[in-house]
C-alpha cells in the first residue's frame, strides 16, 4: 500500500498531525540532515503499523518533505491525529 506523507522535521516531538486531503502530515523530531529524519519517520511509521522499518521503503521523495511510503498491504494502523509515540 502506498502512502502520501508531508513530513515536517525538527518538531518537538514525533506526532500525526492528520489528512490533508489524502496526504497523511506527520511531524519528526530528528533533523532534515544525513537522512535522519527519514530514519525516524520510518521507525515511527512502522511503530504505528506494528510492523519492522525493513518491511516501509521511501520509494519518492528522499531528500523531498512530500513523500511516498510504500508500507505492508494489511497494516494494522491508526492514522489518527495523536501525541508522540
Amino acid at each position: 500500500m502506498k502512502l502520501s506523507i508531508h513530513l515536517i522535521p525538527n518538531a518537538k516531538q514525533s506526532e500525526i498531525v492528520g489528512w490533508e486531503g489524502r496526504t497523511l502530515k506527520v511531524r519528526i523530531a530528528a533533523p532534515p540532515i544525513e537522512g535522519k529524519a527519514n530514519k525516524e519517520l520510518i521507525k515511527f511509521i512502522a511503530e504505528l503499523c506494528d510492523c519492522a522499518p525493513s518491511e516501509i521503503e521511501i520509494v519518492k521523495g528522499m531528500s523531498s518533505k512530500m513523500k511516498t511510503l510504500e508500507v505492508p498491504s494489511e497494516p494494522r494502523i491508526n492514522l489518527k491525529p495523536t501525541r508522540a509515540i
